[in-house]
Formats: structure tokens, sequence, C-alpha cells
């Protein structure tokens, strides 16, 4: 009954909400009225307020600690409304203040759109807006702008409030912010400025987004599963780095990896300068797990929900491998060679471009990396090429620089099939680059080292200490080998040095 009133309530909403004079009578309403009562939820009070009891009373409690954030999906309830209840069931005490991030879905924003002034209403009464914190953030910067129009049609922050209201009692203000830029630059600054009008202040984040929209369900969860895991490591830029690599890969029906990347990225920023100690994925489903009957298997929407705790500071992130993994990247190394001999592309069959199989079951080695595969026969270097910073994901980069590696380093002739049993494979794994403020920052045996200048770069991986140990010798190598520079250019005030470490492995260290 319930899903033939929402369809039903939704064809009104829709004919409501498409007139124009819907849209102004909203933007300057003292309390925003809810637009998919009805459609998203019940619209009617008892009834709303018993399914919210029901799925909260079936969600999985975790003790997790204090909880600074939550992640939880904006379709309607019959779909996403059971994961949610996983995040709002982690929610425990009272927060002063609730600032709710979410997708601009109805128009195009400039960095945050605000809704300021007033209140929002659902079926379960109305919640006010912070206005001194609205205020505040609209003077500080011109990222947040007063843009109700945005939150008129929108509901994706909507749907939040009754959870909201059922666990807080409704004694808290909000924030409603929706965000649709793809700048990570903007959105790491309106991150970090949030940030700054909430120190030690009791707030708590609600980040609205669903996830990938349209693959089939096996796509889905490799593609879901993965964008979670990026986003575990508490750093903006790589999530977001993350979901266009995945998205470049034209998987098939995939039309985004998440529709409230924005808010994701930007809440992510927050908490990262809150002291969160991480992020902690409670559960995650699609639209055909949750609800079968009323959704195709080969056309959903994933749905994850998880909570920010408290707690110390992380360390940067970098990717670990097990033995396992290593082994299996060391497998892809040497295949992608030996397809090469039979005139195939690396990425066939192993990696069918545009199709399913270009996601692995593992997630790790759908998350972008930094590669360098180095191939060597009786210890003598043979071909050794990749990337400084991540432009695939890892298993890509692994197979793509291994056949460079093989055949393009202009160094040596191409590989041979006699050669090709007699290689040593090795698989460097890059920590992310940071410039060094000179040469007393390198350690020798530790460090890998990039000098640039002059539009010329040269870079050494840190196995190169073992045949140059001076630190001296090291870096005058870089610069003339590499670099194609004059020697001791890493003296020079023009040149910067950048370094990093890497995790490497290889195939007579697994055997």
């Amino acid at each position: 009954m319930y899903v033939e009133k929402m369809f039903k309530s939704y064809v009104v909403f829709l004919l409501i909400t498409l007139s124009p004079y819907y849209l102004v009578i909203s933007a300057f309403a003292q309390a925003r009225q809810p637009v998919v009562a009805g459609a998203f939820y019940p619209a009617e009070k008892n009834e709303l307020s018993g399914f919210i009891d029901a799925v909260l009373s079936k969600a999985e409690k975790k003790k997790t600690g204090k909880v600074l954030g939550i992640l939880v999906p904006h379709a309607g309830y019959v779909f996403s409304g059971g994961v949610a209840a996983h995040a709002y069931a982690a929610i425990l005490g009272s927060y002063e203040t609730v600032v709710l991030l979410g997708a601009a879905h109805t128009m195009p924003v400039k960095g945050a759109a605000v809704y300021s002034k007033g209140a929002f209403e659902t079926p379960l009464g109305q919640v006010k807006i912070d206005e001194k914190l609205a205020e505040a953030l609209i003077k500080e910067s011109p990222l947040f702008e007063d843009n109700a129009p945005a939150h008129a049609r929108e509901h994706c922050l909507e749907v939040q409030l009754p959870f909201l209201q059922k666990k807080l009692k409704n004694d808290f203000r909000i924030l409603p912010i929706v965000l649709n830029t793809e700048n990570i630059e903007e959105l790491v600054k309106i991150g970090e400025l949030l940030a700054k009008h909430l120190k030690n202040k009791n707030v708590l984040f609600v980040i609205s987004s669903d996830l990938s929209h349209y693959p089939g369900h096996n796509l889905a969860g490799k593609a879901d599963e993965s964008v979670l895991l990026a986003y575990s490591t508490m750093d903006p830029e790589y999530f977001w780095l993350a979901n266009r690599i995945l998205s470049a890969k034209n998987l098939p029906e995939l039309a985004t990896t998440a529709c409230g990347e924005a808010a994701m990225t930007a809440g992510l920023a927050a908490l990262k300068n809150l002291g969160t100690g991480g992020f902690v994925k409670l559960k995650y489903a699609d639209s055909y797990d949750t609800n079968p009957q009323n959704a195709e298997k080969e056309r959903v929407v994933g749905y994850g929900a998880g909570v920010f705790v408290k707690g110390e500071g992380r360390k940067p992130f970098r990717l670990k491998l097990n033995a396992k993994q290593k082994e299996e990247l060391l497998k892809l190394a040497r295949e992608s060679i030996r397809l090469k001999f039979e005139e195939k592309s690396p990425f066939i069959p192993l990696l069918q471009r545009g199709k399913e199989g270009d996601l692995s079951d593992d997630y790790v080695f759908n998350l972008p990396a930094a590669v360098f595969v180095t191939l060597t026969i009786n210890k003598n270097l043979r071909g050794c090429i990749g990337n400084i910073q991540p432009q695939m994901t890892l298993r890509d980069a692994v197979m793509h620089s291994a056949q460079s590696a093989a055949f393009d380093d202009h160094r040596f002739a191409p590989l041979s099939k006699d050669e090709f049993e007699k290689i040593e494979i090795e698989i460097s794994l890059l920590s992310p680059i940071r410039q060094a403020n000179g040469e007393n920052e390198i350690i020798p045996g530790k460090s890998g080292v990039i000098i640039a200048r002059d539009g010329r770069s040269g870079l050494f991986l840190p196995q190169v200490w073992e045949k140059i140990p001076d630190k001296t010798d090291f870096l005058n190598e870089i610069c003339t080998q590499k670099a194609g520079l004059e020697k001791e250019c890493w003296k020079d005030k023009n040149s910067k040095i950048f370094t990093f470490i890497v995790e490497s492995f290889e195939e007579s260290t697994l055997r």
C-alpha cells in the first residue's frame, strides 16, 4: 500500500514542484514545507514515526564511540531507509547543531548553497535553522551563498530530518547545505571553513549521498565498496580522484559513482579537521537488495551508511598489501607481458575495457595507485617504468607499467621471447610525494627522490641506493643520468626536490 501511495504522491509532487510559483513561495516561506512527504516517505505522522521506529529497531547496534558525523543515503525510504537506519542507530546523546550536507539535484550552485533562515518542516514538526552559523559562514567566504531556491525542490536533506527528529527529539538546530561543484580545491576549502566555525562545538555532520547509479547488481557492489574504501582513507583528494578514475573506465551503465560526491568530499575535509579518528562503514546494499520486488537487478542504485568517530588524528594514508595481494599483482604483471607476445592488449582478457570484468573483486585493486614495475635479468636492470602520481587503479597501473617496462623503456630493446622466462619482476608501490626542504630530508636507503628544474625531471627509486650508497653521488646521478641536467643541479635554488617511500616486492621473495 505504501509503495502505491508513494508513486501516486510523487506524480502530484512533480506537478506542484515544476510550477515556477512554487519556487518563489518556497524560497521566501518562513518554514520550508516538505515537498517529498508521501513520495519518498510517509506523509502521515504516525505512519512515518512507526516506519522509522521499525527500521531503527532492526538496525545492527555497534559500539563506535562518540559520533561526529554520518554518511547516509537519500532515496525513498522503502529502498534506502533500512540502510540509513544503521548510521542513525549509532547516534547517542544530543547535539546543538546538525550540519546537513547533500547533493544539489535540481539546479547548478556555486560552492555551498545555504538555506539560512527560518525552519524546515516535516510531518513530525519543525526544525529551526542555525541562523547565526549560516550568517557567519556567508560573511566569511563567497564559497557560501544564501540560496533558498536550491533547496526548494531538493529531497536529499528533507528525507534525513524525520530520522533526526526521532533520534534527537527536536532539541537541535540545522544548517542545510547542498553542493554540486566538482572543484576539489573549493570543496576542501568549504570543509576547512566549516571546521573553523565549529571547533569545540557539539555538532553532528549528516552527509547525504547515494552511491552508484544504474549499473547491474554485481558491478554496483564492486564499484560502491571500492568508493567506500577510498572514503575510509579520510583523504578528500584521494576520494575525489578515486571517483574520477572509476568513472573514466566507462563501466556499463554506471552514470555516477556517488551523486553526492561534493557533499561527501566537503564533509570529509571538515571532519578530518575536527579530529575524527576515522570512518567506519556500517552497512552497504543496493536497491535490489533492499526491495527486490520493486527494483531491477540490472539497474540499481547503491546505498552506504557509516559513521565518523572521534579519535586521534590519522597518519597520512598509504595503501597496504598482504602477501596474497602482492602475489596476485606479480602474476598480473607477468601475464600482461606475456599477452603482448600474442599481440594482445594487456587489458584483454584480464581487463576488458568498459565491461564488468574491468573491476576486481578485491576492492583494494580498484583504488588509485602510483606504481613502478622493474624488470631485471641476473640482477641487471632490463626495464623500469611507472608513474609518480596515481593515474589508474592499482591493478591497471601494475599491468600497464609491466608491459611498458618490457617494451617501451627507451634505454633497452624490446624484451624478446627468449628473455621472458629469465626476467625477475619487482613492483614498487609509491607513497604520495612531498617536496623536501633541501637534501637534509633525504634518507639514504629509504627515500625515493625526484629532482625537477626547467621542465626536466629525474627520479630514482629507493632501491637504487644499493648501487649508489653515497648521497652526493646519488643526487648527481639523478641530475645527469635521469634529468639530463648538469651535475649537482640539486644544489641550484631553482631546483625542486621531492621525496617518497615505497613498498616493494618481487617474485623471488614470494616463491
